[in-house]
């Protein structure tokens, strides 16, 4: 599975940005994916997860009622709607998909990474 990210940018505090992931390749796999991101000097950092199905996701506390994770698998495609942007939200961001298991915050277990996409947030 090959994972390409995209959609970051230079926006202010207070705005939007839908970050898109599109998986190529065996996308006939059922996998959770998850967005993680890293600032500079930073450990990376789970942001949210969703089930193959959609039916569930898990978030940051920091980003829940902000952050809304979706997947339109007909697309195979994960997106990731960020409102009310703060500066603290500033990192590049991956998607990373699991080939097995279930939905899980924990980032070492994810089996495909896409490349990132930096988002920064500033005035």
């Amino acid at each position: 599975v090959q994972l390409q990210a995209s959609g970051g940018g230079l926006v202010q505090p207070g705005a939007s940005l839908r970050l898109s992931c599109v998986a190529s390749g065996r996308t006939s796999i059922t996998y959770p994916v998850g967005w993680f991101r890293q600032a500079p000097g930073k450990e990376r950092e789970f942001v949210a997860a969703i089930r193959w199905s959609g039916a569930s996701a898990e978030y940051l506390d920091s980003v829940k009622g902000r952050f809304t994770i979706s997947r339109d698998n007909a697309r195979n495609t994960v997106y990731l709607q960020m409102n009310s942007l703060k500066p603290e939200d500033s990192a590049v961001y991956y998607c990373a998909a699991r080939s097995r298991g279930s939905m899980t915050t924990d980032y070492r277990v994810y089996d495909y990474w896409g490349q990132g996409t930096l988002v920064t947030v500033s005035s």
